[in-house]
Order: structure tokens, then sequence, then C-alpha cells
């Protein structure tokens, strides 16, 4: 089985590009979009063989997920239940027979850290939710968490020790949520493996010199240890300033 996750920026700017052609050739059993940057109605999409779960910010133009998947889900939820968190269209958790699948969009610190306080709050409060469904079946979670966690993982670490994505707050919430019973499924099969990344600056030609840093994840239950056989990030695939990334599990 075949998972893609992806940032795109912007879904109508991506669709006007490439999309529709790295989708039809990557085929995914299930496609998880973040920062999709639509109100309903704003997109149709022609996707045969794909039932489509869509969940939308209150704001215009901002934020927002998506799922595409082959098989339809017993269950779909939208948000993790908790008001102060539920108005940016941040997750999206389907529910299959043996797994959950939840994508997630995860609130960015923003310059000079002007929301870290309440990137804190809404990182316990996530991985309650996460803890919670993973009492009742394994969960696989993908998308743009918004943190580099360790120096491996971003170009400049040195320089970037207090920036939105690289602060020690936010790689201590990954470590917690890690701890928890996660697994980084890319570090995983890769653990040593540097200048490989899922977003690069639009500013600086970042991209063409691989600044980058690696802030797409697919995590999974230490449950499904037997059940992931491979990760990728596809560095390859232009269209938004971050690049899908792959779980593929038996």
């Amino acid at each position: 089985m075949k998972l893609i996750s992806w940032n795109v920026n912007g879904l109508r700017a991506v669709m006007g590009k490439n999309f529709m052609d790295f989708f039809n050739e990557i085929d995914a059993d299930i496609f998880c979009l973040q920062e999709t940057k639509l109100q309903e109605g704003q997109i149709e999409m022609e996707l045969p063989g794909y039932h489509q779960y869509w969940n939308y910010a209150d704001k215009k133009g901002y934020s927002g997920t998506a799922i595409f998947t082959k098989e339809e889900p017993d269950g779909v939820s939208y948000g993790i239940g908790i008001d102060q968190h539920d108005h940016e269209g941040r997750v999206i958790t389907l529910e299959f027979k043996d797994f959950y699948v939840v994508t997630v969009y995860t609130p960015n610190s923003q310059d000079e850290l002007r929301r870290l306080d309440y990137r804190m709050k809404w990182e316990d409060d996530f991985r309650e939710y996460l803890t919670g469904l993973n009492r009742q079946k394994p969960v696989i979670v993908t998308g743009d968490m918004n943190v580099a966690h360790n120096e491996i993982d971003l170009k400049n670490p040195k320089t970037n020790r207090r920036n939105a994505g690289f602060t020690d707050e936010e790689r201590g919430k990954m470590t917690e949520l890690l701890k928890s019973g996660f697994i980084d499924t890319f570090r995983y099969f890769y653990p040593d493996t540097e200048g490989i990344y899922s977003w690069w600056s639009y500013r600086f030609r970042a991209r063409e010199k691989n600044a980058g840093w690696r802030i797409d994840y697919f995590l999974a239950s230490t449950d499904m240890e037997n059940r992931i056989k491979g990760a990728k990030i596809h560095t390859e695939i232009l269209g938004s300033d971050h690049c899908p990334v792959e779980l593929e599990i038996d």
C-alpha cells in the first residue's frame, strides 16, 4: 500500500503546473494534501476511483487539508475535537479496518515566534488526540509538521537555532510525540542520511542550493513497525516549496 503526502502551498496553483501528472503517475492508495488554501466549491477535482475528503479553514485562502483514498474508510472526522484548534482546517482522520490515517498541517510558530505559545498548546493537544486513537488501533500520521527534529534535518542548524521550526521547544515536542509510541519512518530506514529535505524557502535560491529542511513526515505507531516497507522523499518533484513524501506499508 502506497501513501503520499504533499504540502502543495495552494492547490489551484499547483493544479496549473504538474499536480495531475504526479498524481496519476504515483498512483497512491491514499494521497494527503496540506495547505490547499481553498474554500468549499472553489475547485472540482475529477479523480475517478478515489473518495475525497476536505477540511477548510474559516479564513479564506489559508491552511486547509484533504485526503483522497481508493478504499472508502469506515469513518471520517475533521479536526481534533477542540474548538480552539478546529477553525483552520488542519486535521482529517480516516478510520480503516486495521489503522487510522491522520493528515495534519501543524501551525507555524511564525516570525519572531509570535505563535510559539499557541503551538505548544497545539502540540500537547494533538499528541493527546493521537495517543487516544493509538489506544484503539495503530495510527499513521502524515503532513507538514513544521519542525526539523534534529540537526541532520536541515542544512543550516547553527543559524536557525531560534527560528520557527527549529526551536528547542518545537523539537522537544516532536521527541515527546515519538516517545509516546511513534516511528519517524524516513529516519527508520535512513537514520544517518544527510542532505534530503522536503521544504526550501522561495528566497535566496534555496532549492537550487539544497538549503532545505525536512519538515514533512510520515509517522507510524510502533505497533506497525513490521508493516512499514519503505519511505521516500520526492525531492525531484517541483510545483510547491515542499516536495511530496511517501510511505509504503504491507
